[in-house]
């Protein structure tokens, strides 16, 4: 497990670290990487972690799945939608820090990793290492065009990287009841965090363009990104 907590650190910092080497607002590639991952993020979360939830007959966990979801609205206020890789970038002219999206994004980053800890390492690794390289990237835009310096700059991402393995060892925790009886809740919790996959992951699909419409390549890459998810749940079903 250590290695794909490893990948997720890498992913998210060395995604942040590349606002240095690529310059300018045309990031196509960094769109694909966003849709295939958003399509695969959303797949991963209605083949597996939302049957999952209700296996325990928990009638409740819905409710919690759309706190998850209006949590995930309120959070944007402050992020500004980041977590889509959305860069608002607003230059100032004096140096200022961007508390409101930091803290938001560092808290989204934390909540995703925390379904790592019940058996779906494979194929949730992979979706939100995918989905943390152009969120990343946006906070180094954000935090560059605040006048943050280049060392400050891969401080915080570093954070934002950190945030994953750390919502990991978090649930870790609670679910092997390191944490008083907290463990019970477990899949309220996951309701949570599926209510945020499915508005983040929806969001990037249904934003897929200026007019929402799919051009050809970010349609095959949402299509490549429903079929590897599925391929893999064929694969433990069969």
């Amino acid at each position: 497990m250590y290695w794909k907590l490893i990948l997720l650190f890498l992913s998210a910092f060395i995604g942040g670290a590349a606002v240095f080497w690529f310059k300018g607002s045309n990031h196509k590639r960094l769109k694909l990487v966003l849709s295939f991952s958003g399509a695969y993020l959303f797949s991963i979360t209605v083949l597996h972690l939302i049957p999952d939830a209700y296996h325990g007959a928990d009638h409740w966990v819905g409710v919690f799945i759309l706190i998850g979801f209006i949590f995930q609205i309120v959070l944007e206020q402050f992020s500004d939608g980041i977590e889509h890789g959305h860069m608002h970038a607003h230059e100032h002219e004096k140096a200022t820090f961007p508390l409101g999206i930091m803290v938001s994004l560092c808290l989204h980053g934390f909540l995703e990793g925390m379904p790592l800890a019940q058996g779906y390492q494979t194929e949730l690794v992979f979706g939100i290492a995918l989905h943390h390289i152009p969120a990343a990237f946006a906070l180094g835009t954000v935090l560059l065009a605040n006048h943050q310096s280049k060392n400050k700059t891969l401080l915080f991402i570093a954070l934002f990287a950190v945030m994953a393995p750390t919502g990991y060892f978090f649930s870790n925790a609670l679910s092997n009841g390191g944490i008083g009886n907290l463990q019970h809740y477990f899949n309220r919790i996951m309701g949570v965090v599926i209510g945020i996959f499915l508005h983040i992951s929806t969001t990037i699909l249904f934003e897929a363009g200026p007019d929402h419409t799919f051009n050809r390549r970010k349609l095959i890459a949402v299509l490549l990104g429903v079929g590897v998810a599925l391929g893999t749940f064929m694969g433990e079903v069969l």
